[in-house]
């Protein structure tokens, strides 16, 4: 393309110098050079960036990290660079995905392993005791029970394992509807008001009349009752929990609030994860109702925060917004 531009541009001077023939050669020949020269020059730039190209391909091969490309003026080289970027990208974020599900079934399937191993134990144990004659039959009672208690322990742990799990996933149908919060909280707080009792704990509830939500009232109920559990359960006898609520315009916010023994701060980041358990966690505590309440909340399109100190109780914080809930 640009040696014809070149020859044209020549002939065109050929054509406007008539008078003197030689004069028109030599810008033609002047034009000729030019035009090779250019080429050359283009051809090498070309060559370049195709190197580069390849360089950068074979950079990418080890999957290690995802390198900047030099930019590349605008032609066809530069077209298929940008191309050859977009796909590499796609590519490395379909990888990022699933290095990140396969670490994640390696880390649940761990973890599972660890929460069923000690009640496994226990049930193996104790079967061996049941198997002695010596055993009286008060005794085979204890022990049958025991087994029974460790049975019901595991079947809640799975239950809840599977829920969790298909909440990660995005696969549990939601129903949203309208529900009073009022109505909702003194429902969920007939068992509660039980364990506060017994734990010598007050238990506090000022939510206003009036403030309706759309969402699903039996996965709400369940995410709110975890928290409050969590809060009555590291809270010293005569202390108290605290639940309230507000409305604006907005989104609906729930304040969980107790003066029992607070997280400390390395804890605070984790405290939602699935099986993990703070310092002062009780033994009984197997580390996965924080984590089915903020999952909840999330597929509520709601946020859940915490603040908290040693010693100075801690505060949980929920946003739900008041438009309805997408239903999945």
């Amino acid at each position: 393309m640009k040696f014809r531009i070149g020859i044209a541009a020549a002939a065109f001077f050929l054509c406007i110098l008539p008078a003197d023939p030689r004069l028109g050669m030599c810008v033609l020949a002047s034009a000729l050079v030019i035009i090779l020269a250019a080429d050359i020059v283009e051809k090498r730039k070309n060559q370049k960036q195709i190197n580069e190209l390849i360089s950068y391909i074979t950079k990418v091969q080890d999957y290690a990290s995802l390198p900047e490309m030099q930019k590349i003026s605008e032609g066809s080289i530069g077209i298929l660079q940008s191309e050859i970027y977009k796909v590499i990208t796609i590519l490395r974020e379909q990888y990022a995905s699933e290095h990140h599900q396969k670490k994640y079934i390696s880390d649940m399937m761990s973890d599972i392993s660890h929460q069923f191993k000690t009640p496994l134990t226990a049930i193996s144990l104790m079967n061996e005791l049941l198997m002695n004659e010596t055993v009286s039959d008060a005794q085979r009672m204890e022990y049958a029970g025991k087994i029974d208690a460790q049975i019901n322990k595991m079947t809640w742990l799975l239950k809840n394992l599977l829920t969790l799990s298909q909440l990660e996933a995005g696969v549990l149908e939601m129903k949203p509807e309208k529900a009073d919060l009022s109505a909702m909280i003194a429902d969920l707080s007939e068992p509660l008001l039980i364990m506060a009792d017994v734990a010598d704990v007050e238990y506090i509830c000022k939510i206003p009349d009036g403030i309706i939500l759309w969402a699903d009232g039996h996965w709400l109920k369940e995410a709110l009752s975890n928290i409050i559990k969590n809060c009555i359960e590291h809270t010293e006898p005569g202390g108290f929990v605290k639940i309230s609520a507000g409305q604006n315009n907005l989104h609906t916010t729930i304040s969980i609030e107790d003066n029992g023994k607070g997280i400390e701060q390395e804890h605070l980041p984790h405290i939602f994860e699935r099986f993990y358990k703070a310092g002062n966690a009780s033994p009984d505590s197997v580390g996965i109702g924080l984590a089915m309440a903020r999952q909840i909340i999330r597929v509520h399109d709601g946020t859940i925060e915490v603040q908290s100190a040693a010693g100075k109780g801690t505060v949980f914080t929920i946003h739900l917004y008041r438009n309805p809930v997408r239903s999945t």
